[in-house]
């Protein structure tokens, strides 16, 4: 059975990363990654493969940057020709960036069957573009797998027949548990000066927390304010960094507030663990917060990931309010809650049960 994988950005790989392992333990298996490049990462380098444990993808379809209907377009031509020519017989896609709406309306036009992993997540804001792809991909997927109660009951209220529906774990805390001792062994709190369980781990970059002036100068006075309590280490992300010297904000590191580089996957790990506190508005992070019980804010009006919230250590919060929720941390006020159900680093064994059946 030819399996493609699809990944277009670094959480992607890593979410494909316990499938591929999975599914080459398997006689009837033959996985085939394919890296439609629609993100270029200048940290996609040998290193990152060899920590997942992947190859070099088998496919490379080369998409590149543009606007949505841009890099959808683009996928859908060059991953048709790659369909026609090696024919799968089962294309696999993950999360909710456009190259997996755009891979499985291709697959779909062609007759090739799609399971969708993470299937179900719904913010219910259409203003985000992956709402839309969680949305048009579920529709037309052959296979959900759903990682909590949430995905599944908001794909049976869409009409969604209850037989294509299987809750199966989350797949990006197999791939956590699979690198938590690298990460552990880094220590990067410690070699940035920091004590466990003594500062605050920050990553912000979405455009509506960065790309209005007004905004992004009232969280960095927060955080400098923040800064005087407890210290903070904030990797800052590009587009993070170019709005920052755009409207003239200090960004400027002190002895409590940390502005450094972006950071790789295993020293934010270590950091989450770690930190007595999140600031976020990460999709990934709410979920890391939540296995390690961190309490953490997500700086967002909405989460596809309510289970983070009702079950994990998760809050949202808004401008207004972020003072405040900040303070009810620094005094202990939170609730550390619990991993949610079936988040225990078997989910890819769940999913090729399922498609071995």
């Amino acid at each position: 059975m030819l399996i493609h994988l699809i990944a277009a950005a670094r959480p992607n790989f890593m979410k494909i990363a316990p499938l591929y392992h999975a599914l080459k333990k398997e006689e009837w298996a033959t996985p085939i990654i394919v890296h439609t490049g629609q993100h270029y990462d200048l940290n996609m380098s040998d290193a990152f493969f060899k920590d997942l444990g992947l190859p070099e993808p088998d496919i490379h379809l080369g998409i590149g940057s543009g606007t949505h209907a841009e890099q959808a377009g683009r996928v859908m031509i060059a991953y048709e020709k790659t369909l026609i020519e090696t024919k799968p017989d089962l294309v696999i896609v993950v999360g909710d960036v456009n190259s997996t709406m755009a891979a499985t309306l291709a697959a779909a036009k062609l007759g090739i069957k799609v399971a969708h992993v993470e299937a179900g997540l719904r913010s219910f804001d259409r203003t985000m573009p992956e709402e839309i792809n969680r949305i048009v991909t579920d529709s037309l997927a052959d296979i959900l797998f759903t990682p909590s109660k949430d995905g599944d009951e908001n794909l049976i209220r869409e009409g969604i027949p209850k037989a294509k529906i299987k809750m199966v774990g989350n797949i990006m805390i197999d791939t956590l548990i699979a690198n938590l001792e690298k990460a552990r062994n880094k220590k990067t709190h410690m070699h940035l000066g920091l004590k466990e369980k003594d500062f605050v781990y920050v990553t912000l970059h979405r455009p509506s927390n960065v790309d209005k002036k007004a905004t992004l100068s009232t969280i960095m006075e927060h955080l400098y304010r923040l800064s005087s309590f407890l210290p903070v280490c904030f990797p800052l992300h590009p587009r993070t960094r170019k709005m920052l010297t755009t409207y003239g904000i200090s960004c400027r590191s002190n002895n409590h507030l940390k502005l450094i580089d972006p950071i790789g996957y295993h020293d934010s790990i270590c950091l989450a663990e770690q930190a007595r506190f999140v600031l976020t508005d990460s999709g990934g992070l709410q979920e890391e917060t939540t296995f390690f019980k961190t309490p953490c804010l997500t700086l967002r009006p909405n989460t596809e990931r309510p289970v983070t919230i009702t079950d994990g250590s998760n809050k949202l919060t808004n401008i207004e309010n972020l003072w405040p929720d900040i303070e009810n941390l620094l005094n202990d006020s939170h609730k550390t809650g619990k991993i949610p159900e079936l988040w225990d680093g078997h989910t890819a064994e769940r999913i090729v049960e399922r498609l071995r059946e």
